[in-house]
């Protein structure tokens, strides 16, 4: 899977103010995405609130997604929930046709077993045509994928070709690196733990702040897989108010916000979510206006 190496994002779904989906807004992300050098787009995952969508609506998202990108990059779709039944179901009438992988979250609110979270995966792996990415976030799910449950799953079912990991934990990080088959891709989930997720040998991110910084993530990380760490440091340290700003409020309406000042889309996210507040988008102009002085 060497086509998911680098600097993946997991793209917001914009919305007009009358929470339709905003497909020019979409159609924009799609290609400041693309002309900013990232590696791979991500859809309907968390940061897409594909929670909130409609079947009818992850279908529109889908088509204009694959229109716009016109295969230029590779793309990921999110496929997940905690009913092991209605996940298959829906991965097996999905035309995947247009998609490298699926990246399915760790069951939530069950809080299964680690014996529960295997059988689940096996299950999808088994319905599922394409490879499927483990997407470990315990923050959101409530419970962990532990590393051997990742190696278990590695060597049991050959469609199983990566982790997103999102733990933030780079102990347990540093452990998935080392126990897991070479070719497993140890992909970083969380925007702070990317460059040092690199730097240990993982392959890359599935990044929310990359789709509003492009050309300054898709370059951090680029650098950190040629060991330029210096340099690869100086991004990160330039981006982490950005980072922090993102998530300071939830995900996606910090980063909605961002694409706002810069012209992408709207702020509009659906309840029980609530767009960012005035004084975070103050703070999120002030940062963007330092960051492009900064890289001028």
């Amino acid at each position: 899977m060497k086509n998911l190496l680098g600097t993946g994002v997991a793209l917001v779904t914009p919305f007009n103010p009358d929470l339709s989906i905003d497909i020019g807004a979409l159609k924009r992300i799609v290609n400041f995405c693309i002309e900013g050098n990232v590696d791979y787009l991500v859809i309907l995952g968390t940061t897409g609130e594909s929670a909130t969508l409609t079947s009818a609506e992850k279908q529109i998202v889908i088509d204009v997604v694959v229109q716009e990108n016109a295969g230029r990059l590779p793309l990921v779709i999110g496929i997940g929930g905690n009913n092991t039944k209605l996940v298959t179901e829906e991965i097996q009438q999905t035309n995947l046709k247009d998609f490298v992988a699926v990246l399915s979250v760790s069951p939530y609110y069950n809080k299964p077993t680690q014996e529960g979270i295997y059988r689940h995966y096996k299950t999808l792996a088994q319905a599922s045509e394409k490879p499927v990415i483990l997407y470990n976030v315990p923050g959101r799910t409530g419970s962990n994928i532990e590393p051997e449950t990742v190696l278990r799953l590695a060597r049991d079912c050959s469609n199983i070709v990566g982790i997103k990991e999102a733990s933030g934990d780079m102990i347990q990080l540093k452990k998935l690196i080392n126990i897991l088959p070479p070719d497993f891709l140890v992909i970083s989930g969380d925007d702070f733990t990317a460059l040092p997720t690199v730097l240990e040998g993982g392959v890359g991110v599935i990044s929310v702040l990359g789709q509003g910084l492009p050309n300054e993530f898709s370059r951090m990380i680029k650098l950190g897989l040629q060991g330029e760490e210096k340099e690869a440091y100086a991004l990160h340290n330039s981006m982490l108010g950005g980072m922090r700003l993102s998530f300071q409020e939830g995900n996606p309406a910090g980063i909605k916000s961002v694409l706002q000042v810069q012209g992408l889309c709207g702020p509009t996210v659906r309840l029980p979510l609530v767009e960012a507040s005035p004084k975070l988008k103050i703070h999120i102009e002030e940062f963007l206006r330092t960051i492009s002085k900064i890289n001028a």
